[in-house]
């Protein structure tokens, strides 16, 4: 009667430990919106220039050389496949705990009871024949194989690995990411040097032409046609004119260490082309559909990884409200003499299950899967930011490439417009027909003008990288 009560009692208590542990709080998860628009402007073409190779993408050699060296040498870029192998180090981590964990063990020790103790008078009170009795002090020595095991019922570690391999590709969705970001970098800092070099070939032909221009106001100032202030005012417009040149070459020395940084070199002049920047024609790029984004845009499948791996949280979170099955086993021989150690009757085993549940701390148990939970919701959350982003930055793009390419040709009319004004200037100042000032105000226009042209030339070529890079492509070799 009274095992029997034993028994009814354990079976109440097993069933409310079940009970209490199967009781998972309910939390509302929010479904991710992989909707977007079908095109950017009424276009269905789906040739993406995203899927071409940055190697074919960039024609220039000396470009391609550079970022061929950042990609070897970038330590931001290293740091990031540092970060890689981290992940995939605790892959193997989270691979190893719902494996059977298996191990050697061998050990010696001795022990001497003390007499006035329960066991030392015991030992002392039995009549225990000579030669037969305890040796003492007792030496004790192991050698054996212990196995312990975690039955993933709920399939909490596996889930915990899975979570664990999503992260780890997410971050070689990151280094693609940085690797296109970097290539974008370089390229742009490398159109900005060519267009300063430019810009500071121009400044040194408007200073032959001013140069030139005040001889001949001198020369006008002996034979009494003008006055001083003309002489003044044309040598003042030389001496801003070559001012602009040195600041033209800091600019250049900022940009060369820039590419220098990304590089990952020390301070050196950087080999570009001298092509006339201005008869470089800016690539014509395709830009697909905006679904295509999903799969070339590293940055939107580093987040929908990552919105993986914290679906897969929230269930090891909630696995851990279940009990768990535990089993632990053992084989090896013992003695307390060497002699007798590997003899069959010191051979020991022992073989154990257990099962554990959650009773009292089950607030902090709740705590962490609100939280799994929330880390999720806010994962869905930057996964359709990422999209959003990814999207109106093409667009963006897209508009900036058509308003620069009118721009650009309106610019190249005004150039020429005032270039051919400052040759009639210059004529009809000397036939006295015109003022100085005329003069002075049409060669600043002129050179503001050429400057303007370069510019825009320039933001023309980054706007082509910067859509490369918002389209997804770069990263693939």
């Amino acid at each position: 009667m009274f095992n029997r009560k034993i028994r009814n009692w354990l079976g109440i208590t097993l069933v409310t430990l079940t009970y209490s542990a199967c009781s998972v709080p309910t939390l509302v998860q929010k479904s991710e919106n992989k909707i977007v628009p079908a095109h950017y402007t009424n276009a269905q073409d789906t040739t993406n220039a995203a899927q071409v190779p940055w190697k074919n993408f960039f024609a220039d050699p000396f470009l391609t050389a550079l970022i061929d060296t950042a990609l070897q040498r970038n330590q931001e870029l290293n740091i990031t496949l540092q970060e890689i192998e981290i992940a995939r180090n605790e892959v193997r981590i989270r691979k190893g705990e719902y494996l059977p964990s298996v191990g050697l063990r061998a050990g010696a020790g001795v022990d001497k009871v003390a007499r006035f103790t329960n066991i030392g008078a015991l030992e002392a009170t039995t009549d225990i024949e000579p030669g037969k009795e305890m040796p003492e002090p007792l030496q004790d020595y192991l050698v054996g194989a212990y196995a312990t095991w975690e039955v993933d019922v709920w399939h909490k570690l596996r889930n915990a690995r899975k979570s664990a391999v999503n992260r780890y590709l997410a971050s070689v969705e990151g280094k693609n990411f940085m690797v296109t970001n970097l290539i974008s970098e370089i390229a742009e800092a490398y159109y900005e040097l060519l267009a300063l070099d430019t810009q500071l070939a121009i400044v040194r032909q408007n200073i032959d032409i001013q140069s030139n221009v005040l001889k001949i106001v001198r020369l006008q100032k002996e034979a009494a046609r003008v006055t001083e202030l003309p002489v003044r005012r044309f040598q003042a417009q030389v001496l801003h004119t070559q001012s602009l040149q040195y600041e033209i070459q800091q600019k250049i020395t900022e940009a060369e260490n820039r590419i220098n940084f990304l590089v990952g070199r020390f301070p050196q002049p950087v080999q570009r082309n001298t092509q006339a920047f201005e008869s470089i024609v800016p690539a014509v790029t395709q830009t697909g559909v905006p679904a295509q984004l999903l799969a070339n845009r590293p940055d939107i499948r580093q987040a929908e990884l990552n919105l993986a791996a914290s679906k897969l949280d929230v269930q090891v979170a909630r696995a851990r409200f279940y009990p768990s099955l535990g089993i632990t086993a053992g084989v090896g021989l013992q003695a307390f003499n060497p002699t007798y150690l590997f003899k069959p009757e010191s051979i020991l085993y022992s073989l154990a299950g257990d099962i554990t549940a959650p009773l009292v701390n089950r607030n902090a148990i709740k705590a962490v899967y609100a939280s799994a939970n929330a880390q999720q919701i806010q994962a869905v959350y930057n996964y359709e930011r990422t999209i959003l982003n990814a999207y109106i930055e093409v667009v963006n793009q897209v508009a900036k490439i058509s308003n620069l390419e009118k721009s650009y040709d309106l610019k190249s009319r005004e150039v020429e417009a005032l270039t051919q004004s400052i040759e009639i200037s210059n004529n009809l100042f000397t036939s006295a027909r015109a003022d100085y000032m005329e003069v002075l105000m049409t060669q600043r226009d002129a050179l503001e003008s050429r400057f303007d042209l370069v510019e825009t030339k320039m933001q023309q070529m980054q706007a082509v990288v910067n859509i490369y890079r918002a389209l997804g492509g770069g990263w693939r070799q």
